[in-house]
């Protein structure tokens, strides 16, 4: 944890120690872009010292999802657009004063006049380089982002190793969505042997057909009305449990 790796031309990771999380920073045809950096204060000034020894210069921001801990920024960033999906930036928008008050509550030393400033990524793309995978799974305008070029999934908050699928009770569902955005990411996985979760280590090779079926594995078993077996659950991670219940009420609609 702690430094920025090089996980693919181009593309360099940086882990928090809250919760696994990944920041990434992905060279554009004009500088690099930063998605979801984070976490806490001290980790963003880290982040901001590792991109200024790349030498290159940061020409946007983007944020997967509209949770609080996906909509950080550090004015050693730079005053450059931050995007989202519209669905996302609206969410984020209308919710900002809530991820200002999650993230004041979770961690110390966030800049909270930076949070949830984010806008819609033009239909081009802007400077964001690859294709966006929007889909509703675990929230509103979730976005992945295949760099096809560089061998690299950004899957956001999918196919980790540590936490599994956490549904968004604001939508209804849930493990439909979830089955969609896991057809859709199977598909763009064809074309890669890195993926970069939101929070987790990153998967390489074999690895990232594991972290495919361990999702679909556990959506199917919900679909079923039955108890998943996963590795990601049981007493080394009781924090889940609370989650994986949540997740089991939705899917029998309950």
């Amino acid at each position: 944890m702690g430094k920025l790796h090089q996980v693919a031309d181009g593309v360099w990771v940086r882990q928090s120690e809250w919760v696994w999380s990944n920041s990434i920073a992905v060279r554009g045809e004009d500088g690099l872009i930063l998605i979801d950096p984070g976490i806490d204060g001290s980790e963003l000034d880290q982040l901001a010292d590792a991109v200024d020894q790349l030498g290159i210069p940061v020409v946007a921001g983007f944020s997967t999802h509209p949770h609080w801990d996906h909509l950080l920024w550090h004015s050693r960033f730079g005053d450059v657009p931050r995007y989202a999906t519209p669905a996302c930036a609206r969410v984020a928008g209308g919710a900002r004063e809530r991820a200002q008050a999650m993230a004041a509550e979770s961690a110390s030393g966030i800049p909270l006049e930076l949070v949830a400033l984010v806008t819609p990524l033009p239909a081009d793309g802007g400077p964001v380089p690859g294709e966006i995978i929007e889909h509703q799974a675990h929230a509103v305008g979730h976005a992945a982002i295949l760099l096809a070029d560089h061998g690299v999934l950004l899957a956001g908050d999918m196919l980790s190793d540590v936490l599994i699928p956490l549904f968004d009770f604001r939508q209804d569902d849930q493990v439909g969505a979830y089955e969609t955005a896991l057809d859709r990411l199977d598909e763009a996985a064809r074309h890669v042997d890195v993926v970069v979760p939101g929070h987790g280590a990153v998967a390489e090779g074999p690895q990232v057909a594991a972290r495919l079926a361990a999702d679909h594995a556990y959506i199917d078993a919900l679909r079923r009305g039955e108890e998943p077996v996963d590795a990601r659950l049981g007493p080394h991670a009781d924090w889940l449990s609370g989650i994986h219940r949540s997740n089991l009420e939705q899917a029998r609609g309950r």
